[in-house]
């Protein structure tokens, strides 16, 4: 792990004509975005810092809980715990 605060935090947008979740963003650390990598085809993205630490991942459709495990390999328990049980479950395949 880094020196950087983990913060944890989703943020969730919502159609308001339909009431269904759009995206998802997890933040798990604050900083400067210097690398995005796609993931699922488009269905996710993590943003990393300057050192290749984990920042936040997006999620714009629904996409297997396996590609966060992926993107969350290196992270700590408690931060892969969040991710798993924090997705809405319309925005997660089962794997």
């Amino acid at each position: 792990m880094n020196g950087r605060k983990i913060i944890l935090e989703v943020s969730t947008q919502v159609n308001y004509e339909t009431g269904d979740v759009s995206a998802v963003y997890f933040y798990i650390r604050r900083g400067k975005s210097a690398l995005v990598k796609e993931f699922a085809g488009g269905c996710a993205f993590a943003d990393y810092d300057r050192n290749g630490h984990l920042l936040g991942i997006e999620i714009l459709a629904p996409c297997d809980i396996a590609v966060l495990d992926k993107i969350a390999r290196r992270e700590s328990k408690p931060i892969k715990n969040f991710l798993r049980n924090s997705i809405p479950r319309e925005m997660a395949l089962a794997d």
